[in-house]
């Protein structure tokens, strides 16, 4: 297990969940890992969690300065960037006539900002460095349609779609190769927060919809944050050298695109 040997990466949002997982199967696979987050205690955690091949860098996706700051750890820590994942995100969800201003402009910020000038920092430096490299981001099935509850994450999650699509048109000339991951219902401690937010707005009781939203999958349950880390590793391999601005569904079957 070490297809990402000698490989310096950098994932956002990594001090729990999916994040850490990816963080984890990395370090597993040869990598030297920043576990990029806005709370660097639990990066810091994190990193102890996960061992020698990892380390904590504080990133606020919102605040460009961060950004900078931690590219520019990642560089002296590692001697450089070879693999970005943009995993930081934010959910929310409304019935369309009571979404507010500022739930609106903190997810676009997040889930959509973050992405775009994450991405933008790493590619100056996988430029600089003429190395080429890998850029992940993670949409989701929400960015495949709509959802009547879901208006403004269901919008963010298609516009990293489609930044990916952009951006790997624009970055392949470098040997730069972006690509996303569509997760579909992935069970974490983020799901008593999304289970709360449907009952409230649907008169469900509490761990309704999550039983719901899992006997739907056709696999037969709710994915986990380890049932992505192959696509990860995947993408961020030689294996994937010719795959260019594709988003990939791992969700159980959830999704056909």
């Amino acid at each position: 297990m070490t297809r990402l040997s000698g490989k310096s990466a950098l994932i956002t949002g990594a001090a729990r969940g999916i994040g850490k997982a990816f963080a984890a199967r990395y370090a597993a696979e040869g990598a030297r890992v920043a576990i990029g987050d806005i709370n660097l205690a639990g990066a810091e955690a994190a990193a102890a969690d996960i061992g020698p091949n990892a380390y904590a860098v504080q990133l606020d996706v919102t605040d460009q300065a961060s950004i900078d700051a931690a590219i520019a750890a990642v560089e002296q820590e590692a001697g450089g960037l070879d693999i970005l994942i943009n995993n930081a995100a934010l959910f929310d969800l409304a019935p369309i006539v009571e979404i507010t201003r500022a739930s609106y402009e903190r997810l676009f910020q997040i889930n959509v900002g973050g992405t775009l000038f994450v991405m933008q920092a790493a590619a100056k430096s996988m430029i600089s460095r003429g190395q080429g490299g890998k850029i992940i981001n993670m949409a989701s099935q929400a960015g495949r349609r709509g959802e009547a509850l879901v208006g403004v994450y269901c919008a963010t999650k298609a516009a990293v779609i489609s930044l990916t699509q952009s951006a790997g048109l624009d970055l392949i000339k470098h040997g730069i190769n972006v690509n996303a991951i569509a997760p579909g219902v992935v069970d974490g401690e983020h799901w008593d927060g999304v289970d709360a937010l449907f009952a409230k707005h649907e008169g469900l009781k509490p761990g309704e919809k999550k039983a719901a939203v899992g006997a739907a999958v056709p696999f037969g349950r709710m994915g986990t944050a380890d049932d992505l880390t192959g696509m990860a590793v995947f993408l961020a391999s030689s294996d994937a050298d010719y795959i260019v601005a594709q988003t990939y569904n791992v969700d159980g079957g959830n999704w056909m695109s």
